[in-house]
């Protein structure tokens, strides 16, 4: 990306599980839920559970879940990306993307996730406070609404909805 600032989410090339560079790009017109995830944490279980649901429930309709694994939460995803991507896969049965693990706050802070926290800044300081704290993100790539690590994701369900165009009165 050159100097000029992004516009959009799809400005962004992002690493994969695998090291493959991506651009998020292919994911125009979809509705996007960008989501720091661990392992480890005491919300892992319940946040997995519910992403699944979402997931299967929506991703013929354009959501697609993108799930970067971050270890700045007490160490709380401490594998390599081969450990992740198989404790994901086995344990929690995720279907959507994993990407590369990232830090979400501080000196390297991944450029998506600095761009997410300008986009929608958290209450109080914009800081990433937790895992699974939870960007939703339109088809058009503007972050619409953050979510706190302790937002279940069936809680926005409708939010979902309406971004995907299809809400239900």
């Amino acid at each position: 990306m050159a100097d000029e600032s992004p516009k959009s989410i799809y400005d962004f090339t992002v690493k994969d599980i695998g090291g493959n560079d991506v651009s998020l790009d292919q994911y125009k017109g979809k509705t996007l839920l960008v989501v720091n995830v661990a392992s480890k944490c005491g919300l892992t279980d319940a946040n997995y559970k519910e992403l699944n649901v979402l997931y299967e429930k929506y991703k013929e309709q354009g959501l697609e879940i993108l799930a970067f694994p971050c270890n700045q939460f007490l160490g709380q995803e401490p594998g390599n990306n081969e450990e992740i991507q198989q404790t994901v896969c086995t344990r929690f049965k995720a279907e959507f993307p994993i990407f590369d693990k990232v830090d979400v706050n501080g000196k390297n802070t991944a450029p998506l996730y600095k761009y997410l926290k300008a986009e929608k800044g958290g209450l109080l300081i914009d800081a990433i406070k937790w895992n699974f704290t939870k960007f939703l993100v339109s088809p058009d790539g503007k972050v619409l609404q953050r979510y706190s690590p302790r937002t279940s994701p069936l809680q926005f369900e409708k939010d979902i909805q309406t971004a995907l165009g299809q809400a239900s009165s």
